[in-house]
């Protein structure tokens, strides 16, 4: 591990990702206190459909929560990057009957969100959620209620923990909709479960980039895990300027695995109900000569003998609430990656906190 006062150690992206077990759980006391939370839980019920909108990792974001939206209330639920709400209005079905708008932005300033928050609500007189890390923001001037997750909020440039921490926000307002009382146990419990493994999962991510170099990252996952897999791909190009793709697992048998080779890292997030399925994918891949990562919540023997690098959760949570917690090696992963090459992760090339356009 290294000492803490080395360059990495002093790392505002770096702290940030660790920080998360414990951000997670001054949010989400927070939003028990929350008005707009409440209030947006009051008004969920009548609701029919969910529309979560946002711009690079917040529309991944918007991705994962609308998957987890609908699989723990039933509801409708779609995601669309906030760029093709305002270019291609008439594809996002704006009149669906008692629709409901969610804007995700960090800063509550980027442009593309802002407006289209103003869209949805001046034009189309859609009821308007944002969700933001910034007090005050410009988006909650343009949205009806605005979640403000203050105490998330980061210094650096690479989004880590505001990701995590909206998306279990989002979460929390799906299952608190449909059950009784607070809800707070499975949130704890994946606060404790990563808290007792971040570091030492830190430790081996440093280790084993220090001992391989990469052509290819690949991300693999089905279902509400996809957003997460185009997350994690995003990360690792952001903070590396390495060359990343997502694809559905068992799509990917489908001629992208023609690219499979030793220098080949693939990352496969494995779910709790398609496992069997997705596990066979997994074997193929080392068979055909890939390096092999896997995030899962618990681990075959067969599984564990058959991966480089094997992460577990062990958190007895509804399956939807390992997304946050299932991203965070790849965090790590796309951290270290970018030390190794010379990179700042913390001033990522070519890139700006907010996008705001002219």
């Amino acid at each position: 591990m290294p000492a803490s006062g080395s360059p990495v150690r002093s790392s505002h992206t770096l702290a940030e990702i660790l920080s998360q077990p414990e951000k997670w759980r001054l949010s989400q006391q927070a939003l028990l206190h929350h008005a707009a939370f409440q209030s947006a839980l009051a008004q969920a019920a009548g609701r029919g459909e969910w529309l979560f909108v946002g711009c690079g990792t917040s529309f991944y974001l918007a991705e994962a929560a609308a998957a987890s939206w609908t699989l723990l209330t039933g509801q409708r639920a779609r995601a669309v990057p906030a760029s093709e709400l305002l270019l291609f209005p008439r594809l996002a079905l704006l009149r669906t009957p008692h629709l409901q708008g969610v804007i995700i932005s960090r800063s509550g300033r980027t442009s593309e969100a802002l407006r289209a928050a103003e869209l949805l609500s001046r034009e189309h007189h859609l009821p308007t959620l944002g969700i933001t890390c910034v007090e005050d923001s410009e988006l909650a001037k343009a949205c009806d209620l605005i979640i403000s997750l203050c105490e998330v909020d980061e210094k650096s440039m690479v989004m880590t923990r505001s990701f995590t921490s909206m998306l279990l926000a989002l979460v929390h307002l799906a299952a608190a909709s449909v059950v009784t009382g607070d809800g707070s146990s499975p949130f704890e419990k994946i606060a404790a479960a990563l808290s007792s493994r971040i570091e030492g999962w830190n430790d081996h991510i440093e280790s084993f980039v220090a001992k391989h170099s990469f052509e290819d990252y690949i991300y693999l996952a089905q279902g509400p895990f996809f957003p997460i897999a185009r997350e994690a791909a995003l990360k690792v190009t952001e903070m590396s300027c390495s060359y990343a793709q997502p694809y559905h697992t068992l799509e990917f048998r489908h001629g992208p695995k023609s690219v499979v080779a030793p220098q080949t890292c693939l990352t496969f997030f494995l779910s709790e109900s398609g496992m069997p399925a997705e596990s066979e994918v997994l074997l193929e891949m080392k068979e055909l000569g890939g390096t092999i990562i896997a995030v899962c919540n618990r681990a075959s023997d067969s599984l564990r003998r058959s991966c480089d690098l094997l992460f577990e959760l062990q958190a007895d949570v509804p399956e939807v609430m390992l997304l946050a917690p299932f991203v965070v090696p790849t965090q790590l992963l796309g951290f270290h990656t970018g030390i190794k090459k010379g990179f700042n992760p913390d001033e990522p090339k070519n890139l700006g906190r907010v996008v705001i356009l002219d």
